[in-house]
């Protein structure tokens, strides 16, 4: 099987699709608690986005010619990408349902630490000075979200800290597999892949909504979440040709930690919330070693893929 080199149309243009869904994820997970605080629940919400993933899987199929690599290597990386990110979506509903993004998405950012764990482990790649540094403020950050007496604002973790960490987990996993995946598939496969399996967990967010509970079905709640999800949808497409034309192992990195601080400093903006001094110090201490765990990759403008036959 004979690899591939992706080019780009332009030098940097992995980065422009890059900063594209920095910007449309981090408005996305700011405003994703709208829905569920205006009583259409985090399990419907999560509904709603995996139908917003259908478009654009549609556009980046047809980009591709509408070939689907699907050999098992593909089929596997794939259902493992987009399990790891659909499951971790359900969490992450559940998680602003209960607790403030500006806490939750800072300890979420922390995902890269995960993915360069597993590159370790499994990969025998090494990180230098810079990554080491922000796994090492990640670790000090981590324990600041639930030690503060009282919360910040008087909101407590317990609802949401474990759920939080919980997508943390999951989305290093995935960003390790969507590695890897790039080696064996095309990114518009991956993409297709990621919202397949949104869809195949539908009918599990569906049996866990409490129905006998008033539901929102109104335009404040559908279809606020459906103008919120395709924030996430689009900027997922956006992912993907930054995917195509740049390195996967910078490019997730800096999905995974720009969005999250994007969404945590518009966050605050927003809500105009002061949190308590080590919340506040644990705010910034993740976002400093999300920083540095994304800009961490030595950059390249080509990588090499083997696409299935």
């Amino acid at each position: 099987m004979a690899s591939v080199a992706k080019t780009a149309p332009g030098r940097r243009v992995w980065l422009l699709y890059a900063i594209v869904t920095v910007v449309l994820w981090g408005i996305w997970g700011a405003f994703s608690g709208l829905s569920p605080q205006n009583g259409f629940p985090e399990t419907l919400v999560y509904c709603v986005w995996a139908l917003t993933m259908i478009p654009p899987a549609l556009v980046v199929l047809a980009q591709a010619g509408w070939r689907l690599d699907r050999s098992p290597r593909a089929i596997g990386h794939g259902l493992a990408v987009g399990l790891l990110g659909a499951g971790g979506q359900m969490v992450l509903f559940y998680a602003v349902a209960r607790g403030p993004a500006y806490l939750i998405f800072p300890i979420i950012s922390l995902s890269p630490v995960v993915t360069i764990a597993l590159s370790f482990l499994l990969m025998g790649e090494r990180t230098g000075k810079l990554g080491a540094f922000g796994i090492l403020l990640a670790l000090l950050a981590l324990p600041t979200f639930d030690f503060a007496p009282g919360g910040a604002g008087g909101i407590q973790a317990g609802g949401w800290l474990v759920p939080a960490m919980v997508v943390m987990l999951c989305w290093g996993v995935q960003a390790y597999f969507m590695k890897a995946a790039n080696h064996v598939m095309s990114a518009e496969s991956i993409f297709v892949y990621m919202m397949l399996s949104g869809l195949v967990l539908i009918p599990i967010a569906w049996a866990m909504t409490d129905f006998s509970q008033p539901i929102n079905w109104g335009l404040s709640g559908p279809g606020l979440a459906a103008l919120i999800q395709v924030l996430n949808a689009i900027g997922a497409l956006t992912l993907v040709f930054a995917f195509r034309y740049g390195k996967a192992i910078i490019v997730a990195p800096l999905a995974n930690a720009g969005a999250p601080l994007a969404t945590a400093l518009l966050s605050l903006v927003v809500l105009g919330v002061v949190p308590g001094a080590l919340k506040t110090v644990g705010i910034l201490l993740a976002l400093t070693a999300s920083l540095l765990l994304a800009i961490e990759p030595d950059a390249g403008d080509t990588e090499t893929v083997a696409p299935s036959e």
